[in-house]
């Protein structure tokens, strides 16, 4: 897919962001966002080899770290563009931020987002007060609707990446990390619009020279990634981490991070679910597919980090909840605890007795059996016999199967990806 033309916020294509701009951003928003916690996980610095500290802006009032930057550009509005109200395009997280402390300061808020946003970040939005306006199959197409009704209705935009308000606003993530932990000494910045990075990189720089920024992107939405690495990767598909899935990066935010960044990784979606999982089944802490990133990140570059005191943002935490059923169920699937085994039967009676014999011997249980007698290339008194199980873990899985293939039974394991 090609990448269209870059997302530019009128009058920010000359704009700075300054460490000053974000300590002034701390002390607007102050007592209004929650100041989260940022606490080291001991088993997932075994597990990656460095030390991982999580920043949990998942517990935020909209659970993500959009409000901060959203409540930073709001609190800077003259009187009589509060009383018109503002308007933003988002997949979300900052229309969720900029409609509740839009709605607790008495300023309208009109949110557009593409189609393709989940329900579940809809019915979040609107519960706090925005006005939803759905449009469009992506941002892009979302933004540009946004801009209309911007000029339309006298709105005023509130960027949700390339905006220096907004930026620094979200930089204050960094501010409290660095506060907290002042070891820390590499942060990995999920990127989509540049926002998030670009405002924790510059306070973080400005507090320790030395700090080592890695930029994270998932694979199939690698724009800012294209931007500053010069390549031409594609662009598009159904990702799981949509709170950063852009087709055009900001025009401000890509220029603060081209002077920031010492690497930039992109991760898979396989990746992204294997790290959410982790982090719930570890931490017990839910993020959505955006806020997994850092995380996916240094599983996939654990040479990179290791023996590093990694800092890593858990940035949002509103994912459907059937989503993430499925996510969960992958994850086992991968893991070998889950699996669905395909295996070639004589159509008699006690065929399915004698594989079943089988599991029961290697203690796996059987969730499910589907029956295929029609479209399968055995002969017309066979049958394929699907059988979904669930297993210890991968060696007992194996162990099964290799069973089965002793007893001379054709055994096929559905792959997941």
């Amino acid at each position: 897919m090609q990448q269209s033309a870059l997302n530019i916020a009128p009058g920010v294509e000359d704009a700075l962001l300054t460490a000053a701009d974000v300590r002034a951003a701390a002390e607007r928003i102050a007592g209004s966002v929650v100041r989260t916690p940022t606490l080291h996980s001991a088993t997932l610095s075994a597990i990656t080899g460095a030390d991982i500290w999580l920043k949990f802006e998942n517990l935020q009032f909209t659970a993500a770290y959009k409000e901060r930057g959203a409540l930073n550009a709001l609190l800077q509005l003259d009187e009589e563009r509060k009383a018109r109200g503002v308007i933003a395009a988002s997949a979300g997280n900052h229309a969720q931020g900029l409609s509740y402390h839009g709605t607790r300061l008495g300023v309208p808020v009109t949110i557009v987002m593409p189609k393709t946003t989940p329900l579940v970040k809809v019915m979040q939005t609107e519960s706090v007060g925005g006005k939803v306006v759905l449009e469009g199959e992506s941002f892009d197409e979302a933004y540009a609707h946004a801009r209309k009704l911007e000029k339309e209705l006298g709105l005023t935009f509130v960027h949700p990446f390339d905006d220096p308000h907004v930026a620094a606003g979200q930089g204050t993530v960094a501010l409290e990390m660095l506060d907290d932990v002042p070891e820390i000494d590499t942060l990995v910045l999920p990127v989509g619009g540049g926002g998030l990075g670009s405002g924790m990189g510059t306070i973080a720089r400005a507090i320790r020279p030395d700090i080592k920024l890695i930029g994270v992107e998932a694979q199939l939405y690698p724009s800012m990634y294209n931007l500053l690495k010069g390549t031409n990767l594609p662009i598009g598909g159904d990702t799981l981490a949509e709170g950063i899935a852009v087709f055009s990066p900001g025009l401000f935010t890509s220029k603060v991070l081209r002077g920031l960044l010492d690497d930039f990784l992109l991760v898979s979606e396989s990746k992204i679910e294997s790290a959410l999982a982790l982090l719930l089944q570890i931490e017990k802490t839910l993020v959505e597919g955006a806020g997994a990133t850092g995380l996916a990140a240094v599983m996939d570059n654990r040479e990179l980090f290791a023996g590093r005191k990694v800092g890593i943002v858990l940035s949002g935490g509103n994912i459907d909840t059937r989503l993430l059923a499925n996510v969960l169920l992958r994850d086992l699937a991968r893991s070998g605890r889950l699996a669905r085994l395909r295996i070639g039967l004589q159509d008699r009676a006690g065929a399915l007795f004698k594989v079943a014999k089988v599991f029961h011997e290697h203690n796996v249980n059987i969730i499910e059996v589907f029956h295929q007698r029609i479209f399968t290339h055995l002969p017309a008194k066979g049958l394929v016999t699907e059988i979904e199980c669930e297993a210890r873990d991968r060696d007992q899985l194996e162990a099964l199967v290799a069973a089965l293939r002793r007893e001379g039974y054709e055994v096929k394991q559905v792959e997941t990806d």
